[in-house]
């Protein structure tokens, strides 16, 4: 093998390692993601979301079942998105809940 043959199989198979690495990094469990989902909804319940904010408290713990299932399914990529998702909508609820107190105990 000459010079050239070697120094292409070498960039051949670092393209490989590198598109291989990438695409494994898009599949890996989101299960990190998933649990700071969970914390955000149970913060959400904790600051009154479901009494205050019950749609988006609603919306937050459907799309963590949802998360949940994908992992399961070892769709990651859909539980990364569903995730995200129900953190926003735990975090919303919360806000809402807590404004909802501030709003309460000064009137």
């Amino acid at each position: 093998m000459n010079q050239f043959q070697r120094t292409s199989t070498l960039l051949a198979v670092l393209a490989l390692v590198a598109t291989t690495g990438c695409s494994g990094r898009l599949k890996a469990p989101a299960s990190a993601e998933v649990t700071v989902s969970k914390a955000a909804v149970n913060n959400a319940m904790d600051a009154g979301g479901a009494q205050f904010a019950p749609h988006e408290f609603g919306n937050a713990r459907e799309n963590l079942m949802l998360a949940n299932q994908a992992m399961a399914a070892k769709d990651y990529r859909r539980a990364r998105e569903l995730a995200s998702l129900a953190q926003a909508d735990a975090k919303l609820a919360q806000s809402k809940a807590n404004t909802a107190k501030a709003q309460a105990a000064a009137d």
